[in-house]
Parts: structure tokens; C-alpha cells; sequence
């Protein structure tokens, strides 16, 4: 399902050719669940934003789902990874000034969807992570875990079999981080293929994989608890 072969990734920073990611392979099979570790800078971001081709490699392939991502040009990446790709971040990247319900139909309007169909696809999944009661509310009136969960069900609008989160409980408190957690199991269980990266070693055990990745390389790639 995922699949990078020999790929590298380097770049110039105040005159030094620094290596994000040095000759790396590995494949994450359909319906796995894959925790990324490591030190700050050891290249996990990285490997993330590749696979959901948003940076391409130095040199390397990066397959998504048979595809290799950067064969395709920018628009039909991006049409693919709309349809292929979910992804939920630390920050959330909500819009402010749209409501719960508005920023979970974003993706299903890029995707063509009509304006019924997508409120009814965006208050379900909204409901399934317990804030069918605050549909109308913005991003302000929501506490910080409400908003991740807003997040969550925008990542699933288009019913993506591909699941990339980065730090995905970095602002989160632990009874928070918890259910979030629970839940990306849950979706891994209906057959998702997911990657996280996280510092959160209770997020990594909740993955059936950990990859450790230090200075651009993958160090191991153990089981987790299940």
C-alpha cells in the first residue's frame, strides 16, 4: 500500500547539504498501522509529507496504492491525494471562521460532492466522534480536543484508505489523547492502512509497528502491542 524504494531527500541550510532522509526503503502493507519515532530532525516529517505527496524525494520512488506519487503531475497528485489520502496534523489546520459542520465539507466539495450529500456525510461522522451537538459551532468554541476531533472527521470525509497523521496527540491532554487514539485504532479495525508520527510513546505502542528513524535512516521497524 505505502512503499518507498532507495528514496533521499536533502537540502541546503546556511551553506550544508543536510540529508532529511538517507536512502530509504520500506513498505507498509494494506490495513497496517505504523507508528513513526525519533529524535527531532531525524527525518519523520519528512517521510510523511512524502507519502502524502506533498514533497517529493531527491531521488528514490514513492508508491501510494500501485501508484508512484511522483510520476504524476501536481494537479493529478493532488486529485489523488483527495481521494486516497487522509491527513490530520497537531495544528488541526481548521478554518476559523467556518463552523464544525462547514470545515468537515471542505474536502467532499473539492471532491464534487452536492451540497446535501455533504452535510449529511459531514454531521454523520461528526456525530460518530460525539459532536453531533455542535455542528454550528466555530473553531473558538470548541475546546482543543472537540477541534482534533473536527479534524478527524474532515481526514475521513472522502473515506480515504490511506490515514497520515503527524503528532496527531501533541496538544492533547491524556484522557484526550486516549480516546483519539482508540479511535484511530477503530478505523484501522474497518481496514485503513495508517502511518503516525509521533513523540508519544503511548500513541506508538497503539500501533501494531514502530519505525525508528534517526538521522534520515530507519534504525528498526518492531511490533507494537498487538
Amino acid at each position: 500500500m505505502l512503499r518507498m524504494q532507495s528514496v533521499s531527500k536533502s537540502y541546503k541550510h546556511r551553506g550544508k547539504v543536510v540529508n532529511a532522509l538517507d536512502d530509504v526503503t520500506l513498505e507498509i502493507a494494506q490495513g497496517d498501522f505504523v507508528s513513526v519515532v525519533g529524535p527531532s530532525g531525524s527525518g519523520k516529517s519528512t517521510l510523511l509529507l512524502m507519502f502524502g505527496g506533498m514533497l517529493s524525494p531527491s531521488a528514490g520512488k514513492v508508491v501510494v496504492g500501485g501508484q508512484s506519487l511522483y510520476d504524476l503531475g501536481p494537479e493529478e497528485r493532488a486529485s489523488f491525494r483527495r481521494k486516497q489520502i487522509g491527513f490530520v496534523f497537531q495544528t488541526f489546520n481548521l478554518v476559523p471562521y467556518l463552523t464544525a459542520l462547514e470545515n468537515v465539507q471542505i474536502p467532499l466539495f473539492l471532491g464534487g460532492v452536492n451540497g446535501n450529500d455533504q452535510k449529511e456525510r459531514a454531521a454523520s461522522l461528526l456525530d460518530r466522534l460525539g459532536l453531533g451537538d455542535r455542528l454550528d459551532h466555530k473553531p473558538s468554541e470548541l475546546s482543543v480536543g472537540q477541534q482534533q476531533r473536527v479534524a478527524l472527521a474532515r481526514m475521513l470525509a472522502n473515506d480515504p484508505p490511506v490515514i497520515l497523521a503527524d503528532e496527531p496527540t501533541g496538544n492533547l491532554d491524556p484522557e484526550t489523547s486516549e480516546h483519539i487514539l482508540g479511535f484511530f485504532a477503530e478505523i484501522n479495525r474497518e481496514g485503513r492502512t495508517i502511518a503516525i508520527v509521533t513523540h508519544d510513546m503511548r500513541a506508538a505502542r497503539t500501533a501494531t509497528r514502530t519505525l525508528k528513524l534517526a538521522n534520515g535512516k530507519i534504525l528498526s521497524g518492531k511490533p507494537g502491542n498487538s
